[in-house]
């Protein structure tokens, strides 16, 4: 049953910070983040495309990650930060 009324409720991590080695590996995981995905669509059958298109099986982003747009980098490296501070904010320890 679809609910209508769903309202998101992430957890707060505002209180969170993040060290500067910390802040080093977003950058890290939100480039493998993007490798991961190209992979997957390419193992699809996926291929660049100026467009996106679902029945090509064509996608823009299919390019190394500096290669992408500010706007994509900026979102795959704002998922990765919140991850991190999110595995913080529950109280596990990331260490190398």
């Amino acid at each position: 049953m679809k609910n209508d009324k769903y309202i998101p409720c992430p957890i707060d991590l505002s209180d969170v910070e993040l060290s500067a080695d910390l802040e080093a590996l977003t950058a890290l995981i939100a480039r493998n983040v993007n490798e991961v995905w190209a992979q997957k669509k390419l193992q699809q059958g996926w291929s660049y495309g100026e467009v996106i298109d679902e029945d090509l099986k064509t996608h823009s982003n299919l390019v190394p990650y500096e290669q992408l747009s500010e706007q994509e980098r900026s979102y795959d490296r704002d998922t990765a930060m919140k991850t991190i501070r999110l595995i913080l904010k529950l109280g596990y320890k990331i260490s190398k």
